[in-house]
């Protein structure tokens, strides 16, 4: 529901077949659908450079690559077969093939309508759908006694250590702010653990949990252990934007929105 001017009102966004979540992770061990789009182009390009430079054969050779690529959105997603401009695909091989610039230029300008009119509909949502990570079947084990929590039950107990911080820092209840503050870095460690799920290296867990966050948390306990209540709320809510609000950025709207569309 989109609200504006005091109105209430509705945007329909079509979902795309389902059928394309199979060339999509992790149904499928890489991204082909990805890369095919990639390829489609960089072979529009192509053609589109050496049919201006007059460069027949390679024009030819490129329009042949991108007729092949473009032919297996057929064969990935069936239910768009209808949809493919055959008739232009067919023009831009024949005038590729006689070196007719002008037919290879009108030929991919009516294809890439036909691109563009899809990627308007569809782009976004597929992108959210199959290009966001899945935290439901994540689990954040405990390395104190080997058991393990759900992401969201991890993400709610985070947030509730912060404001128990918050609210003993307030109440000057220092040693009770100093316990969940150890807590929460031992949660923090075992979130860290679990971006393993989905990254390979350990770039993106420094880029939250990192230094600046390590920082900011060690800047908070010097705060409560001075009773500095100014310095204590300025590092809770540095550690904050660090660790909760950048990750939130990057994965969480994505997530809740996927969450939404799926049927």
């Amino acid at each position: 529901m989109i609200t504006g001017s005091g109105v209430a009102a509705e945007k329909y966004l079509p979902l795309p077949p389902a059928s394309i979540a199979q060339w999509y992770k992790p149904q499928n061990d890489r991204q082909v659908w990805l890369h095919t789009m990639f390829s489609l182009r960089r072979e529009m390009q192509a053609v589109t450079e050496y049919a201006a430079a007059g460069e027949q054969a390679l024009t030819q050779k490129w329009a042949e690559r991108f007729t092949g690529n473009y032919l297996k959105i057929a064969e990935m997603v069936p239910e768009w077969k209808d949809e493919l401009e055959y008739h232009w695909l067919e023009r831009l091989r024949s005038a590729a093939e006689t070196g007719d610039g002008e037919g290879v230029e009108l030929a991919l300008r009516k294809i890439g309508q036909g691109c563009k009119s899809c990627h308007r509909e569809y782009r976004a949502v597929t992108a959210i759908l199959y290009r966001t990570p899945d935290f439901s079947n994540i689990m954040i084990k405990k390395p104190t006694d080997g058991s393990a929590d759900s992401f969201a039950d991890v993400m709610e107990e985070l947030s509730s250590l912060i404001n128990r911080i918050k609210i003993a820092t307030d109440d000057s209840r220092e040693q009770q702010a100093l316990a969940s503050l150890e807590q929460l870095r031992r949660r923090l460690d075992d979130l860290g653990e679990g971006c393993s799920a989905c990254h390979n290296d350990p770039a993106p867990r420094e880029r939250f949990l990192g230094k600046l966050t390590r920082d900011a948390l060690e800047d908070l306990e010097r705060g409560l252990k001075q009773g500095d209540k100014k310095l204590a709320g300025r590092s809770l809510g540095g550690a904050a934007v660090y660790a909760c609000a950048r990750c939130h950025a990057v994965h969480r709207s994505p997530y809740d929105i996927r969450e939404t569309l799926l049927p």
